[in-house]
């Protein structure tokens, strides 16, 4: 329908859809004189004083407001950045095997259900799965799709929500309890992430319980992610999924077994490689940038053929943790597997596989760590001496040792403050390397008391 303020000839002007030359010189617009809206024209051409429209000039800031207040209404904030655009259909890169080309064979079908989920968000989508298995940049794709629409879309983490919930009864909070739990409650398509009823209070329980009840009576669009796997779901909310019709359950594997585990999860880790590794530091005498860069050869020629053990010894700050970090994200770049671990990381892991809630047995998570092809152990000596610490890394360390497995260590003791049954495995000229890199800290001014030893 035309707009029009009072002429036919204002009409005429606005219904070509094109900016006139005096709004684009920052002029006020001839149609609304500036008002922003007109009076809309009937098909008799007669002018309806009683309704008001956007005039044309303000279309544009009108849905530049609309995008903003949309894209602040999700709550999504950085995770806007997670999209289909930027998410490969098979998901991690492959890890040469048949087991990880199943992996993501399976992956394919899940992202092509959240794409459909995306162009028409009917029902419930349920993604499960480990972390770094892909789920919330699946969920978080899809709300992204949406607001590229134009379409409104709430994101948040079952904790937040809980938490916003409570300070919600505060006198100074920005909005009312029910204002906030209603947003949630009827927003035409929630993503609820890391979502766990298992530990939870009553009071936590009953209000979770509360919206996805109503979401799932009155059939709104909804995703789920949580780590916890169907059958160990609440039984309540196990009611709801049971609805084969209304809701899709998508179990989502990493494509590395051991990859949610890592350590280069970690974005300081991911960002230390090669290219930015300062091994020439001009305030150091010449003897210790000579060493340093003799450690950054090693680490480079070890990266592109990995045979063998590589050990970096020095004080905290001293390089090594960068060069072994480096060596890892070079042989990830290659599509080649490889495990980069703290030591005492490692070893919480291993404990906690006897918990009833792992996902992974404690034989079968140590398995794999004797197996990888590339194993590399950060901060070794670090961990508590326990004996049971002693006796888990002697069995890694020997079984790659007979296996003639690579490995890098860094450590900041010398070999002689490492129980000797490790140390002598380490210094075996036949598969190890020993390098004590003498820079100091870079962040202080901590010296190295130790001599470059190579065995």
């Amino acid at each position: 329908m035309a707009q029009t303020n009072t002429s036919r000839a204002d009409t005429d002007t606005s219904s070509k859809g094109n900016v006139p030359p005096e709004e684009e010189a920052g002029e006020i617009c001839p149609v609304c004189k500036g008002a922003g809206f007109v009076h809309p024209a009937l098909d008799s051409g007669q002018v309806d004083f009683s309704r008001v429209v956007p005039c044309q000039c303000s279309k544009g800031d009108l849905k530049k407001e609309k995008t903003e207040y949309l894209e602040k209404y999700s709550n999504l904030g950085s995770l806007s950045q997670l999209t289909f655009d930027n998410l490969s259909p098979k998901g991690k890169p492959t890890r040469h095997s048949e087991r990880s080309k199943e992996s993501q064979g399976h992956f394919a079908q899940v992202y092509q259900a959240a794409r459909a989920f995306a162009d028409n968000p009917e029902g419930w989508l349920v993604f499960s799965g480990p972390s770094g298995s892909g789920k919330t940049h699946l969920a978080c794709a899809i709300a992204n799709h949406r607001l590229s629409l134009g379409e409104p879309v709430f994101y948040i983490g079952a904790a937040d929500l809980l938490d916003h919930l409570r300070s919600a009864f505060s006198p100074t909070s920005d909005i009312t309890y029910d204002e906030l739990f209603e947003r949630v409650k009827n927003v035409p398509l929630l993503v609820l992430d890391d979502l766990t009823l298992g530990s939870a209070t009553t009071w936590a329980k009953e209000k979770l319980e509360q919206l996805l009840h109503h979401r799932f009576n009155t059939r709104l669009a909804t995703v789920i992610i949580s780590d916890i796997p169907l059958e160990r779901m609440d039984e309540r909310l196990r009611g709801h999924l049971a609805d084969n019709e209304f809701c899709q359950i998508w179990a989502i594997e990493p494509a590395s077994p051991l990859e949610s585990q890592g350590g280069l999860k970690l974005e300081l880790l991911r960002n230390m490689t090669f290219d930015n590794f300062d091994h020439k530091r001009l305030e150091l005498p010449l003897e210790q940038r000579q060493n340093l860069r003799q450690a950054f050869n090693l680490a480079v020629e070890f990266a592109r053929s990995p045979e063998g053990w590589l050990i970096f010894q020095g004080v905290n700050g001293c390089g090594k943790t960068h060069l072994a970090a480096a060596i890892a994200n070079y042989q990830q770049a290659q599509g080649k597997p490889v495990f980069f671990v703290v030591v005492p990381d490692l070893l919480d892991h291993l404990r906690s596989t006897f918990s009833p809630d792992s996902k992974i047995s404690y034989d079968e998570f140590s398995e794999r760590i004797k197996e990888v092809p590339l194993l590399i152990l950060d901060d070794f000596g670090e961990q508590s001496a326990t004996p049971w610490a002693q006796e888990k890394l002697y069995q890694l360390i020997n079984y790659r040792y007979n296996a003639r497995l690579p490995m890098v260590v860094t450590t900041c003791l010398s070999l002689d403050e490492i129980e000797t049954r490790i140390s002598s495995r380490m210094v075996d000229p036949m598969i190890s390397l020993v390098f004590n890199i003498t820079a100091p800290d870079y962040r202080g001014n901590v010296k190295s008391t130790r001599q470059t030893k190579r065995y």
